[in-house]
Parts: C-alpha cells; structure tokens; sequence
C-alpha cells in the first residue's frame, strides 16, 4: 500500500472516527430523551391510576345516592299515598259535621282545598236558602178563609140598627 493509500484510510479511518462519535452522542441524546419521556410516561401511568380509583370512587358515590333517591322516592310515594288518605277521610269528616251541605260539593286533594270548597258550598247553601225562603215567603197564603168580622154598623141609622137586631133574634 503506498503512502497515499495510507493517508486515504486514515482520513476515512478518522471521518468514521467522527461519525461514530457523532452517533454515539446522538444514542445518548436519544438515551437522554428516551429516559425523560420513560419518567412521564411513568408521571401519566401514575395520574392515570389515581384517576382511574377516583371514578371508581365516584361511581361508588354515584351508586349510593342512586338507592338514596330509590328510598327517598319510596318515602316520598308512601307519604303522598298518606295525604291522599288523611285528606279523603278529612273530606268525611267534613261531610258528616255539615250535613246540611251536599257531600258532591266538598272536593279538594289538600286539606286547605277541602277548607275552600266547603266555605264555597256554605256560601252557596246560604245563598239557595235564601233564595228558597224568599220565594216562600212571597207566595205564601193564608189557611183557610179570614176571620169574620161582624158588620160595620156605624153608617146605619138608629131604625135600621133596630131592624137589624130584630131580624138578628
């Protein structure tokens, strides 16, 4: 091999050198990024777990206030069904205390319904009543003839009032 064939390897030798040393510093670069992108992806999974056990903590949370609305609802429909009770038997309490009152006209869901139609219906029973009498009270007639009253004998004279007693006896 001569000399410049010699200098020729050498230069390749040292150009190979350089770009051997620019990849090793390019691996530790990317060893560098890959060890930092490694770390958040640990950071990530780390966030992701913990999130992950948060919803299921708030499905846990989510499941109970479910069956807490299913009891309240529960509740919620026994006691409607007791009002409902309470306010038909209200309704005949009502009735039987004004018998005066038709039973149709005392109507209401609530208590204070029932209050209010009965106030209604007396006001309405009141103003037939009134209505009723008045009418009474307008045709009424007398039973039977009206008394007799004797004859007014002051316009006759003193021979006809004789006359009058005579024919009387």
């Amino acid at each position: 091999m001569t000399e410049e064939e010699i200098q020729a390897l050498q230069t390749e030798l040292e150009s190979t050198r350089t770009e051997l040393e620019g990849v090793k510093a390019e691996k530790e670069i990317l060893v560098s990024e890959k060890d930092t992108i490694a770390a958040e992806l640990e950071a990530k999974a780390a966030t992701v777990t913990m999130l992950e056990q948060t919803v299921g903590e708030k499905d846990g949370e989510i499941a109970t206030l479910k069956q807490t609305v299913v009891e309240v609802d529960d509740k919620f429909t026994s006691l409607n069904d007791s009002l409902s009770q309470a306010v038909s038997a209200y309704k005949t309490a009502v009735a039987q205390a004004n018998p005066t009152i038709p039973g149709e006209l005392i109507t209401g869901d609530t208590i204070e319904a029932v209050d209010q139609s009965l106030e209604s219906a007396k006001s309405l029973v009141s103003a037939v009543r009134a209505s009723i009498e008045a009418e009474i009270a307008a045709g009424k007639v007398p039973a039977g003839a009206p008394a007799r009253t004797p004859p007014d004998l002051s316009a006759l004279s003193p021979r006809e009032k004789i006359q009058y007693a005579i024919s009387k006896s």
